[in-house]
């Protein structure tokens, strides 16, 4: 197994399990605890998981949000069902908000070419996919760009945010929970998030199963603002039903 194989597997063994531990590590991919370190000290370079001792977890459960590049390459193949579930949940025409996120990214990439859709987005990635579309009617959103998400946020954005009323927004989060509802590490990316929501009549959150039981610092809206969450297969069932009976609609792809 080459280097960045096994640098996957651990990240991914990392973010299923909560931690990793060097000896586990060695055992299953069959190599000395010393590569396993050195494995751990490259991906806590990356800015993915943080060293303890003995082992790493991964940042998510300290609150630190990675950037984009790190979150495109987790759960690839969910994020891909997740999206395509979503096109079910578009109208016929009319008006759709894509907030910023890897699976929105994803959704973006298969819109339908056969209808007219306004679409709403403060995603620089979104609207470099849209741009060019000529069944989309664009608006990007302005304010100050978050390099970590490459979105917009601010007062500015939220002033915009509030002169349009969409038919569905399309939601990413970094947690889920039914205590605290939607949840994300930024204030900022908060308030827009919030905004966005209350700009739309229905709200589809997407979401790949390890966002659901986190609870990041910024509270973004409770679940009862929330239509419809779409998911994988790799979340827990009974917390899916608690999350369904908390008030939005669960899909499970």
């Amino acid at each position: 197994m080459y280097a960045p194989e096994r640098h996957q597997q651990i990240l991914d063994t990392a973010r299923s399990r909560g931690r990793v531990e060097v000896a586990g590590l060695a055992r299953d991919l069959s190599v000395t605890p010393e590569t396993v370190r050195r494995d751990l000290t490259a991906l806590e370079r990356r800015g993915v998981l943080r060293r303890v001792h003995g082992g790493a977890i991964p940042v998510e459960r300290l609150g630190i949000e990675p950037g984009v590049a790190d979150r495109e390459v987790h759960a690839t193949n969910e994020k891909e069902r997740i999206a395509r579930a979503a096109l079910d949940e578009l109208p016929d025409g009319g008006s759709i908000i894509l907030d910023a996120g890897t699976t929105t990214v994803r959704l973006a990439e298969m819109l339908p070419l056969d209808r007219e859709l306004t679409v709403v987005t403060h995603s620089i990635p979104v609207a470099a996919i849209l741009v060019s579309r000529p069944s989309v009617n664009l608006l990007l959103l302005g304010g100050m760009v978050r390099g970590r998400t490459m979105a917009a946020v601010g007062e500015w954005t939220r002033q915009q945010i509030g002169e349009v009323f969409a038919d569905v927004a399309f939601m990413g989060t970094n947690g889920v929970s039914v205590e605290r509802g939607l949840t994300t590490p930024d204030l900022a990316e908060a308030g827009v998030k919030r905004a966005l929501i209350d700009a739309s009549r229905r709200t589809v959150v997407l979401a790949d199963h390890s966002k659901f039981g986190r609870e990041d610092f910024a509270r973004v809206a409770p679940l009862s603002a929330i239509d419809t969450i779409i998911t994988d297969r790799g979340i827990d069932p009974e917390l899916a039903d608690d999350i369904e009976n908390a008030g939005p609609r669960m899909v499970v792809v």
